[in-house]
Protein backbone atom coordinates (compact mmCIF):
# COMPACT_ATOMS: atom_id res chain seq x y z
CA UNK A 1 0.00 0.00 0.00
CA UNK A 2 3.16 2.63 0.49
CA UNK A 3 4.53 1.57 -2.44
CA UNK A 4 0.98 2.63 -4.33
CA UNK A 5 1.37 6.03 -3.35
CA UNK A 6 5.29 6.30 -3.36
CA UNK A 7 5.98 9.10 -5.86
CA UNK A 8 8.35 8.22 -8.65
CA UNK A 9 12.53 9.09 -8.12
CA UNK A 10 13.41 12.35 -10.48
CA UNK A 11 16.80 12.86 -11.59
CA UNK A 12 18.39 16.27 -11.72
CA UNK A 13 20.01 16.71 -14.54
CA UNK A 14 22.97 19.74 -14.00
CA UNK A 15 23.42 22.22 -16.99
CA UNK A 16 26.49 22.21 -18.60
CA UNK A 17 28.74 25.54 -17.69
CA UNK A 18 28.99 28.67 -20.03
CA UNK A 19 32.65 27.84 -21.18
CA UNK A 20 31.46 24.15 -22.50
CA UNK A 21 28.41 25.18 -24.54
CA UNK A 22 29.84 25.74 -27.81
CA UNK A 23 32.29 22.48 -28.15
CA UNK A 24 29.46 20.28 -26.98
CA UNK A 25 27.10 21.65 -29.09
CA UNK A 26 29.59 20.92 -32.00
CA UNK A 27 30.23 17.27 -30.38
CA UNK A 28 26.46 16.45 -30.57
CA UNK A 29 25.91 17.58 -33.82
CA UNK A 30 28.92 15.49 -35.52
CA UNK A 31 27.96 12.32 -33.65
CA UNK A 32 24.37 12.45 -34.25
CA UNK A 33 24.79 11.80 -37.64
CA UNK A 34 27.32 9.18 -37.12
CA UNK A 35 26.29 7.22 -34.37
CA UNK A 36 23.75 4.53 -35.57
CA UNK A 37 19.98 3.51 -33.05
CA UNK A 38 20.68 1.37 -30.33
CA UNK A 39 24.46 2.17 -29.62
CA UNK A 40 25.90 2.71 -26.27
CA UNK A 41 26.35 6.27 -26.78
CA UNK A 42 22.91 6.79 -27.74
CA UNK A 43 21.67 7.89 -25.00
CA UNK A 44 24.49 10.48 -23.34
CA UNK A 45 24.35 12.23 -27.02
CA UNK A 46 20.86 13.12 -26.71
CA UNK A 47 20.76 14.57 -22.62
CA UNK A 48 23.91 16.92 -23.99
CA UNK A 49 21.84 17.95 -27.25
CA UNK A 50 18.86 18.33 -24.66
CA UNK A 51 20.91 20.55 -22.23
CA UNK A 52 22.10 22.57 -24.64
CA UNK A 53 18.78 23.48 -26.22
CA UNK A 54 17.52 24.22 -22.67
CA UNK A 55 20.00 26.66 -22.11
CA UNK A 56 20.07 28.34 -25.38
CA UNK A 57 16.61 29.10 -24.91
CA UNK A 58 16.97 30.65 -21.38
CA UNK A 59 18.72 32.86 -22.48
CA UNK A 60 16.30 34.36 -24.63
CA UNK A 61 13.67 34.85 -22.11
CA UNK A 62 12.89 38.19 -20.35
CA UNK A 63 12.59 37.82 -17.12
CA UNK A 64 10.80 41.27 -16.92
CA UNK A 65 7.91 40.27 -18.72
CA UNK A 66 5.31 39.33 -16.67
CA UNK A 67 3.25 37.54 -19.85
CA UNK A 68 6.65 35.18 -20.72
CA UNK A 69 5.70 33.34 -17.41
CA UNK A 70 2.88 30.61 -16.73
CA UNK A 71 2.39 29.89 -13.33
CA UNK A 72 -0.41 27.94 -11.48
CA UNK A 73 -1.01 30.73 -9.01
CA UNK A 74 -1.43 33.34 -12.32
CA UNK A 75 -5.71 33.79 -12.24
CA UNK A 76 -7.25 32.68 -15.70
CA UNK A 77 -8.00 36.79 -17.40
CA UNK A 78 -11.13 35.03 -19.30
CA UNK A 79 -13.01 34.54 -15.59
CA UNK A 80 -15.80 36.72 -15.44
CA UNK A 81 -16.28 39.96 -13.50
CA UNK A 82 -18.51 39.52 -10.28
CA UNK A 83 -22.30 41.14 -11.53
CA UNK A 84 -23.18 43.77 -9.12
CA UNK A 85 -26.24 44.55 -10.90
CA UNK A 86 -27.81 40.51 -10.68
CA UNK A 87 -28.73 40.30 -14.28
CA UNK A 88 -27.20 36.82 -14.15
CA UNK A 89 -29.20 35.87 -10.80
CA UNK A 90 -32.29 37.47 -12.57
CA UNK A 91 -32.42 35.32 -15.76
CA UNK A 92 -32.05 31.98 -14.24
CA UNK A 93 -34.51 33.13 -11.58
CA UNK A 94 -37.36 33.57 -14.55
CA UNK A 95 -36.29 31.19 -15.68
CA UNK A 96 -36.80 28.84 -12.50
CA UNK A 97 -40.00 30.65 -11.51
CA UNK A 98 -41.19 30.32 -14.93
CA UNK A 99 -41.85 33.95 -15.94
CA UNK A 100 -40.92 36.15 -18.75
CA UNK A 101 -38.00 39.06 -17.61
CA UNK A 102 -39.43 42.75 -17.73
CA UNK A 103 -37.17 44.21 -20.21
CA UNK A 104 -37.47 47.65 -18.57
CA UNK A 105 -35.84 46.12 -15.25
CA UNK A 106 -32.98 44.53 -17.29
CA UNK A 107 -32.32 47.44 -18.72
CA UNK A 108 -32.17 50.11 -15.80
CA UNK A 109 -30.61 47.06 -13.43
CA UNK A 110 -27.36 49.44 -13.19
CA UNK A 111 -29.78 52.39 -12.38
CA UNK A 112 -30.04 53.70 -9.07
CA UNK A 113 -33.47 54.19 -9.47
CA UNK A 114 -35.81 52.20 -10.41
CA UNK A 115 -39.72 52.78 -11.42
CA UNK A 116 -41.86 49.27 -11.97
CA UNK A 117 -45.00 50.49 -10.85
CA UNK A 118 -48.17 49.45 -13.08
CA UNK A 119 -46.23 46.56 -14.65
CA UNK A 120 -48.04 43.44 -13.34
CA UNK A 121 -45.83 41.44 -11.99
CA UNK A 122 -47.79 39.67 -9.70
CA UNK A 123 -46.52 36.79 -7.03
CA UNK A 124 -44.04 35.04 -9.26
CA UNK A 125 -42.40 37.89 -11.05
CA UNK A 126 -41.53 39.28 -8.02
CA UNK A 127 -40.03 36.23 -6.77
CA UNK A 128 -38.17 36.21 -9.54
CA UNK A 129 -36.96 40.04 -9.09
CA UNK A 130 -36.48 39.65 -5.61
CA UNK A 131 -34.06 36.99 -6.19
CA UNK A 132 -32.04 39.14 -8.31
CA UNK A 133 -32.17 42.05 -5.71
CA UNK A 134 -30.37 39.64 -3.16
CA UNK A 135 -27.22 40.38 -4.98
CA UNK A 136 -27.67 44.57 -6.79
CA UNK A 137 -25.58 47.30 -5.04
CA UNK A 138 -26.80 49.42 -7.32
CA UNK A 139 -30.72 50.23 -6.85
CA UNK A 140 -31.44 52.66 -3.96
CA UNK A 141 -35.10 53.52 -4.51
CA UNK A 142 -37.15 50.80 -5.57
CA UNK A 143 -41.09 51.59 -6.60
CA UNK A 144 -43.32 48.51 -6.86
CA UNK A 145 -46.14 50.21 -6.78
CA UNK A 146 -49.72 48.86 -8.36
CA UNK A 147 -48.32 45.38 -8.77
CA UNK A 148 -51.19 43.04 -7.18
CA UNK A 149 -47.81 41.04 -5.13
CA UNK A 150 -50.51 40.16 -2.85
CA UNK A 151 -48.99 37.85 0.17
CA UNK A 152 -46.37 35.66 -1.79
CA UNK A 153 -45.31 38.66 -3.34
CA UNK A 154 -44.96 40.48 -0.08
CA UNK A 155 -42.88 37.89 1.87
CA UNK A 156 -41.16 37.82 -1.51
CA UNK A 157 -39.83 41.55 -0.68
CA UNK A 158 -39.52 40.96 2.96
CA UNK A 159 -37.08 38.16 2.33
CA UNK A 160 -35.03 40.38 -0.25
CA UNK A 161 -34.72 42.85 2.37
CA UNK A 162 -33.40 40.45 4.65
CA UNK A 163 -30.23 40.28 2.93
CA UNK A 164 -30.29 43.77 0.46
CA UNK A 165 -28.56 46.99 2.83
CA UNK A 166 -28.86 49.33 -0.61
CA UNK A 167 -32.35 49.93 -0.54
CA UNK A 168 -33.43 53.24 1.12
CA UNK A 169 -36.53 54.58 -0.40
CA UNK A 170 -39.07 51.49 -1.26
CA UNK A 171 -42.86 52.37 -2.18
CA UNK A 172 -44.86 48.99 -2.03
CA UNK A 173 -48.16 50.92 -2.75
CA UNK A 174 -51.53 49.40 -3.80
CA UNK A 175 -50.07 45.73 -3.98
CA UNK A 176 -53.29 43.88 -1.95
CA UNK A 177 -50.51 42.89 1.05
CA UNK A 178 -53.53 42.96 3.92
CA UNK A 179 -53.21 41.96 7.43
CA UNK A 180 -51.29 38.63 6.25
CA UNK A 181 -48.42 40.19 5.27
CA UNK A 182 -48.44 43.23 7.97
CA UNK A 183 -46.37 41.11 10.34
CA UNK A 184 -43.20 40.12 7.97
CA UNK A 185 -43.40 43.58 7.10
CA UNK A 186 -43.07 45.23 9.66
CA UNK A 187 -40.57 42.82 11.34
CA UNK A 188 -38.40 43.24 8.19
CA UNK A 189 -39.06 47.65 8.76
CA UNK A 190 -37.31 47.12 12.40
CA UNK A 191 -34.27 44.20 11.24
CA UNK A 192 -33.70 46.76 7.99
CA UNK A 193 -31.34 49.43 9.06
CA UNK A 194 -31.06 51.00 5.70
CA UNK A 195 -34.38 51.53 4.85
CA UNK A 196 -35.16 55.84 5.24
CA UNK A 197 -38.67 56.13 3.20
CA UNK A 198 -41.67 53.59 2.77
CA UNK A 199 -44.55 54.05 0.99
CA UNK A 200 -47.46 51.13 1.34
CA UNK A 201 -50.65 53.36 0.76
CA UNK A 202 -53.90 51.22 -0.35
CA UNK A 203 -53.00 47.93 0.91
CA UNK A 204 -55.79 47.24 3.27
CA UNK A 205 -54.28 47.12 6.22
CA UNK A 206 -56.70 47.09 9.25
CA UNK A 207 -57.48 47.26 12.71
CA UNK A 208 -55.47 43.90 13.11
CA UNK A 209 -52.37 45.04 11.28
CA UNK A 210 -52.46 48.46 13.26
CA UNK A 211 -50.89 46.45 16.33
CA UNK A 212 -47.62 45.70 14.20
CA UNK A 213 -47.18 49.08 12.93
CA UNK A 214 -47.52 50.86 16.23
CA UNK A 215 -44.65 48.82 17.34
CA UNK A 216 -42.75 49.89 14.02
CA UNK A 217 -43.63 53.39 14.83
CA UNK A 218 -42.55 53.58 18.35
CA UNK A 219 -39.62 51.09 17.69
CA UNK A 220 -37.70 51.86 14.87
CA UNK A 221 -34.30 53.04 14.83
CA UNK A 222 -33.90 53.88 11.23
CA UNK A 223 -37.61 55.03 9.35
CA UNK A 224 -37.77 58.78 8.66
CA UNK A 225 -41.22 58.87 6.31
CA UNK A 226 -43.78 56.00 6.81
CA UNK A 227 -46.98 56.73 4.76
CA UNK A 228 -49.90 54.49 5.38
CA UNK A 229 -52.47 56.96 3.73
CA UNK A 230 -55.80 54.61 1.86
CA UNK A 231 -56.00 51.95 3.87
CA UNK A 232 -59.04 50.84 6.14
CA UNK A 233 -57.25 51.98 10.06
CA UNK A 234 -60.62 52.79 11.56
CA UNK A 235 -60.89 54.07 15.46
CA UNK A 236 -59.87 51.32 17.39
CA UNK A 237 -55.94 51.83 15.34
CA UNK A 238 -56.15 55.57 15.75
CA UNK A 239 -56.54 54.03 19.94
CA UNK A 240 -53.02 52.65 19.26
CA UNK A 241 -51.25 54.82 17.21
CA UNK A 242 -51.55 57.53 19.72
CA UNK A 243 -49.15 55.86 22.32
CA UNK A 244 -46.77 55.04 19.70
CA UNK A 245 -46.54 58.28 18.01
CA UNK A 246 -46.34 60.15 21.37
CA UNK A 247 -42.99 57.12 22.05
CA UNK A 248 -41.35 58.00 18.23
CA UNK A 249 -37.93 58.96 18.16
CA UNK A 250 -37.08 58.45 14.75
CA UNK A 251 -39.67 59.00 12.07
CA UNK A 252 -39.83 62.54 10.80
CA UNK A 253 -42.53 62.70 8.25
CA UNK A 254 -46.34 60.53 9.30
CA UNK A 255 -49.05 60.03 7.00
CA UNK A 256 -52.54 58.78 7.87
CA UNK A 257 -54.44 60.50 5.52
CA UNK A 258 -57.97 59.24 3.73
CA UNK A 259 -58.29 56.46 6.35
CA UNK A 260 -61.46 56.66 9.05
CA UNK A 261 -59.54 57.44 12.03
CA UNK A 262 -62.43 59.24 14.45
CA UNK A 263 -63.48 59.97 17.88
CA UNK A 264 -61.60 57.91 20.40
CA UNK A 265 -59.20 57.09 17.60
CA UNK A 266 -58.53 60.78 16.89
CA UNK A 267 -58.24 62.05 20.01
CA UNK A 268 -55.51 59.33 20.61
CA UNK A 269 -53.43 60.30 17.95
CA UNK A 270 -53.64 64.09 18.45
CA UNK A 271 -52.66 63.47 21.86
CA UNK A 272 -49.73 61.41 21.02
CA UNK A 273 -48.88 64.37 18.75
CA UNK A 274 -48.87 66.59 21.54
CA UNK A 275 -46.16 64.69 23.00
CA UNK A 276 -44.04 63.63 20.20
CA UNK A 277 -40.52 65.98 20.56
CA UNK A 278 -39.33 64.42 16.85
CA UNK A 279 -41.94 64.52 14.28
CA UNK A 280 -42.13 67.05 11.79
CA UNK A 281 -44.81 66.92 9.55
CA UNK A 282 -48.07 64.77 9.98
CA UNK A 283 -50.59 64.19 7.52
CA UNK A 284 -54.12 63.61 9.00
CA UNK A 285 -56.52 64.80 6.31
CA UNK A 286 -59.71 62.53 4.93
CA UNK A 287 -60.64 61.07 8.63
CA UNK A 288 -63.78 62.37 10.57
CA UNK A 289 -61.63 63.90 13.77
CA UNK A 290 -64.90 66.20 13.92
CA UNK A 291 -65.15 68.72 16.71
CA UNK A 292 -63.69 66.02 19.30
CA UNK A 293 -60.84 65.24 17.29
CA UNK A 294 -60.53 69.46 16.89
CA UNK A 295 -60.44 69.79 20.57
CA UNK A 296 -57.76 67.12 20.93
CA UNK A 297 -55.81 68.63 17.68
CA UNK A 298 -56.15 72.60 19.41
CA UNK A 299 -54.83 71.24 22.77
CA UNK A 300 -51.78 69.42 20.47
CA UNK A 301 -50.86 73.03 19.05
CA UNK A 302 -50.64 74.07 22.58
CA UNK A 303 -48.23 71.94 24.03
CA UNK A 304 -46.38 70.94 20.76
CA UNK A 305 -43.10 72.88 20.19
CA UNK A 306 -41.67 70.67 17.02
CA UNK A 307 -44.31 70.04 14.12
CA UNK A 308 -44.05 72.23 11.75
CA UNK A 309 -46.48 71.00 9.16
CA UNK A 310 -49.77 70.06 9.98
CA UNK A 311 -52.73 68.78 7.44
CA UNK A 312 -56.44 67.69 8.82
CA UNK A 313 -58.14 68.73 5.93
CA UNK A 314 -61.75 67.32 5.20
CA UNK A 315 -62.28 66.13 8.96
CA UNK A 316 -65.66 67.22 8.95
CA UNK A 317 -64.41 70.36 12.02
CA UNK A 318 -67.14 72.97 11.78
CA UNK A 319 -66.51 76.77 12.74
CA UNK A 320 -66.78 75.51 16.56
CA UNK A 321 -63.48 73.21 15.86
CA UNK A 322 -61.81 76.10 14.01
CA UNK A 323 -62.76 78.38 16.75
CA UNK A 324 -60.90 75.71 19.32
CA UNK A 325 -58.13 75.21 17.18
CA UNK A 326 -57.59 78.93 16.68
CA UNK A 327 -56.89 78.93 20.67
CA UNK A 328 -54.18 76.57 19.88
CA UNK A 329 -52.35 78.50 17.16
CA UNK A 330 -53.08 81.56 19.36
CA UNK A 331 -49.83 80.41 21.56
CA UNK A 332 -47.94 77.72 19.02
CA UNK A 333 -44.58 79.22 17.44
CA UNK A 334 -43.19 75.86 15.80
CA UNK A 335 -46.11 75.31 13.31
CA UNK A 336 -45.23 76.54 9.45
CA UNK A 337 -47.88 74.64 7.71
CA UNK A 338 -51.36 74.67 8.57
CA UNK A 339 -53.83 73.07 5.76
CA UNK A 340 -57.73 72.97 7.16
CA UNK A 341 -59.57 73.17 3.57
CA UNK A 342 -62.33 71.14 2.94
CA UNK A 343 -64.03 71.21 6.06
CA UNK A 344 -67.55 72.49 7.22
CA UNK A 345 -66.31 75.59 9.05
CA UNK A 346 -67.46 78.15 6.35
CA UNK A 347 -66.13 81.73 6.70
CA UNK A 348 -66.95 82.44 10.24
CA UNK A 349 -64.18 79.45 11.36
CA UNK A 350 -61.40 80.64 8.90
CA UNK A 351 -62.43 84.68 10.93
CA UNK A 352 -61.70 82.69 14.07
CA UNK A 353 -58.24 81.54 12.90
CA UNK A 354 -57.34 84.38 11.66
CA UNK A 355 -58.25 86.31 14.98
CA UNK A 356 -56.29 83.82 17.08
CA UNK A 357 -53.11 84.28 14.69
CA UNK A 358 -53.21 87.92 15.22
CA UNK A 359 -53.15 87.42 18.74
CA UNK A 360 -49.97 85.34 18.44
CA UNK A 361 -46.94 87.72 18.24
CA UNK A 362 -44.35 84.79 17.82
CA UNK A 363 -47.11 82.87 15.12
CA UNK A 364 -44.13 81.92 12.13
CA UNK A 365 -47.00 80.35 9.93
CA UNK A 366 -46.03 80.50 6.24
CA UNK A 367 -49.05 78.59 4.68
CA UNK A 368 -52.58 78.68 5.61
CA UNK A 369 -54.67 76.95 3.47
CA UNK A 370 -58.53 77.01 3.60
CA UNK A 371 -59.45 75.16 0.12
CA UNK A 372 -63.23 74.85 -0.92
CA UNK A 373 -64.16 77.51 1.83
CA UNK A 374 -66.11 80.24 0.78
CA UNK A 375 -65.05 83.75 2.83
CA UNK A 376 -66.67 87.14 3.14
CA UNK A 377 -65.54 90.38 3.23
CA UNK A 378 -65.52 90.24 7.08
CA UNK A 379 -63.10 87.73 6.67
CA UNK A 380 -61.12 89.63 3.70
CA UNK A 381 -61.01 92.30 6.17
CA UNK A 382 -59.26 90.51 9.20
CA UNK A 383 -57.36 88.65 6.89
CA UNK A 384 -55.97 92.07 5.71
CA UNK A 385 -54.73 92.65 9.41
CA UNK A 386 -52.91 89.81 9.46
CA UNK A 387 -50.73 90.07 6.36
CA UNK A 388 -49.72 93.14 7.78
CA UNK A 389 -48.59 91.99 11.14
CA UNK A 390 -47.53 88.73 9.30
CA UNK A 391 -46.73 89.75 5.37
CA UNK A 392 -44.28 86.21 4.39
CA UNK A 393 -48.09 84.21 5.52
CA UNK A 394 -49.73 83.09 2.40
CA UNK A 395 -53.05 82.17 2.34
CA UNK A 396 -55.61 79.66 -0.27
CA UNK A 397 -59.55 79.81 0.32
CA UNK A 398 -62.31 78.93 -1.70
CA UNK A 399 -63.24 82.08 -3.12
CA UNK A 400 -65.72 84.70 -2.14
CA UNK A 401 -69.45 84.09 -0.73
CA UNK A 402 -71.79 85.21 -3.98
CA UNK A 403 -73.57 87.76 -3.14
CA UNK A 404 -76.85 87.64 -1.69
CA UNK A 405 -79.78 87.54 -4.33
CA UNK A 406 -82.07 90.38 -3.67
CA UNK A 407 -85.87 89.46 -3.10
CA UNK A 408 -88.21 88.88 -5.65
CA UNK A 409 -89.80 92.32 -6.75
CA UNK A 410 -93.65 91.71 -6.04
CA UNK A 411 -96.04 93.69 -8.17
CA UNK A 412 -97.78 96.49 -6.31
CA UNK A 413 -101.22 95.27 -7.81
CA UNK A 414 -100.24 91.57 -6.05
CA UNK A 415 -100.54 93.56 -2.46
CA UNK A 416 -103.94 95.58 -3.58
CA UNK A 417 -105.18 91.99 -4.82
CA UNK A 418 -104.45 90.37 -1.43
CA UNK A 419 -106.31 93.04 0.39
CA UNK A 420 -109.27 92.96 -1.94
CA UNK A 421 -109.49 88.71 -0.78
CA UNK A 422 -108.55 88.90 2.29
CA UNK A 423 -111.27 91.49 3.30
CA UNK A 424 -114.11 89.89 1.48
CA UNK A 425 -114.29 92.98 -0.90
CA UNK A 426 -115.97 93.72 -3.68
CA UNK A 427 -113.54 95.75 -6.60
CA UNK A 428 -116.46 98.90 -6.35
CA UNK A 429 -116.53 99.05 -2.27
CA UNK A 430 -112.36 99.25 -2.84
CA UNK A 431 -112.59 101.95 -5.36
CA UNK A 432 -114.90 103.80 -2.92
CA UNK A 433 -112.41 103.72 -0.26
CA UNK A 434 -110.90 106.14 -2.50
CA UNK A 435 -113.50 108.08 -4.38
CA UNK A 436 -114.88 110.04 -1.35
CA UNK A 437 -117.20 112.31 -3.98
CA UNK A 438 -118.82 109.47 -5.79
CA UNK A 439 -117.66 110.49 -8.43
CA UNK A 440 -116.36 106.93 -10.09
CA UNK A 441 -113.00 109.02 -10.83
CA UNK A 442 -110.03 109.83 -8.27
CA UNK A 443 -107.04 112.05 -8.85
CA UNK A 444 -103.34 110.72 -8.23
CA UNK A 445 -103.48 112.51 -5.17
CA UNK A 446 -106.77 111.08 -3.87
CA UNK A 447 -105.26 107.86 -4.60
CA UNK A 448 -102.33 108.15 -2.97
CA UNK A 449 -104.45 109.46 -0.12
CA UNK A 450 -106.49 106.14 0.04
CA UNK A 451 -103.27 104.08 -0.14
CA UNK A 452 -101.57 106.04 3.22
CA UNK A 453 -105.37 104.96 4.84
CA UNK A 454 -105.16 101.00 3.89
CA UNK A 455 -101.08 101.43 5.04
CA UNK A 456 -102.75 102.61 8.64
CA UNK A 457 -105.32 100.03 8.83
CA UNK A 458 -103.57 96.97 7.66
CA UNK A 459 -99.31 97.62 7.19
CA UNK A 460 -99.34 97.40 3.84
CA UNK A 461 -96.57 99.31 2.66
CA UNK A 462 -96.05 100.65 -1.05
CA UNK A 463 -92.91 102.29 -1.75
CA UNK A 464 -92.11 105.07 -3.84
CA UNK A 465 -90.99 103.93 -6.75
CA UNK A 466 -94.49 100.60 -6.73
CA UNK A 467 -96.95 104.18 -6.15
CA UNK A 468 -95.72 105.34 -9.26
CA UNK A 469 -96.12 102.09 -11.41
CA UNK A 470 -99.20 100.91 -10.04
CA UNK A 471 -100.13 104.74 -10.94
CA UNK A 472 -98.98 104.51 -14.50
CA UNK A 473 -100.65 101.34 -14.95
CA UNK A 474 -104.25 102.32 -13.78
CA UNK A 475 -104.19 105.20 -15.75
CA UNK A 476 -104.38 103.75 -18.95
CA UNK A 477 -105.24 107.16 -20.76
CA UNK A 478 -102.76 109.25 -19.04
CA UNK A 479 -105.52 112.71 -18.10
CA UNK A 480 -104.52 112.08 -14.40
CA UNK A 481 -107.11 110.56 -13.12
CA UNK A 482 -108.08 106.47 -12.58
CA UNK A 483 -111.81 106.19 -13.39
CA UNK A 484 -113.09 102.62 -12.52
CA UNK A 485 -113.56 101.47 -15.54
CA UNK A 486 -109.46 101.73 -15.73
CA UNK A 487 -109.48 100.04 -12.17
CA UNK A 488 -111.33 97.05 -13.05
CA UNK A 489 -109.93 96.66 -16.42
CA UNK A 490 -106.18 96.86 -14.37
CA UNK A 491 -107.65 94.14 -12.04
CA UNK A 492 -108.71 92.00 -14.61
CA UNK A 493 -105.39 92.27 -16.53
CA UNK A 494 -103.67 91.54 -13.59
CA UNK A 495 -105.52 88.04 -12.91
CA UNK A 496 -105.52 87.11 -16.57
CA UNK A 497 -101.32 87.16 -16.04
CA UNK A 498 -102.04 85.37 -12.57
CA UNK A 499 -104.05 82.66 -14.59
CA UNK A 500 -101.82 81.82 -16.85
CA UNK A 501 -97.96 81.52 -14.74
CA UNK A 502 -100.04 79.30 -12.72
CA UNK A 503 -101.05 76.93 -15.90
CA UNK A 504 -97.36 77.18 -16.32
CA UNK A 505 -96.05 75.98 -13.52
CA UNK A 506 -98.66 73.23 -13.20
CA UNK A 507 -97.32 71.92 -16.47
CA UNK A 508 -94.13 72.00 -15.16
CA UNK A 509 -94.51 69.58 -11.99
CA UNK A 510 -93.57 66.16 -12.91
CA UNK A 511 -97.23 63.81 -13.30
CA UNK A 512 -97.42 61.05 -10.42
CA UNK A 513 -99.76 58.59 -10.29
Amino acid sequence: MNQMFQRPVRRTISRASSSRKSGTASAATSKSKTLQPGSDTESDVELSSREVTSDLDFKKVDIFDDKAWDTDLECDDNTPAYDHSGKTAYIEACKLVGVIPVSYFLRHMQDSKVNLSHHGLGANGMKAIAMSLVSNTEITDLNLADNWLGFHGGMAVCQMLKENCFISHLDLSDNKLNYQCAQSLCAILLQNDTLRHVILTGNDFDDKSAVHFANTIMLTKNLEYLNLSKNNFCEAAGVVFGPAISENSCIKELDLSWNHIRRRGAVSVAQGVKTNVFMKKINLSWNGFGVEGAMAVGDALRGNSVLEDLDISNNRINTEGAVIIGKGLAVNETLKVLKIGKNPMQSAGCWGICAAILKNPNCILKTLDFSDILVNQDFNEIFNKVQEQFPELKMRHGGMEPPLNPKARVHPMVKLHSYIQKNNLRLVDFFNKFDKDKSMSVTHEEFLTGLVRIKKETGINLTEEETHQLLEELDRDGDGEINYSELVIGHTDFQEKERQMNMVITSMRPITT
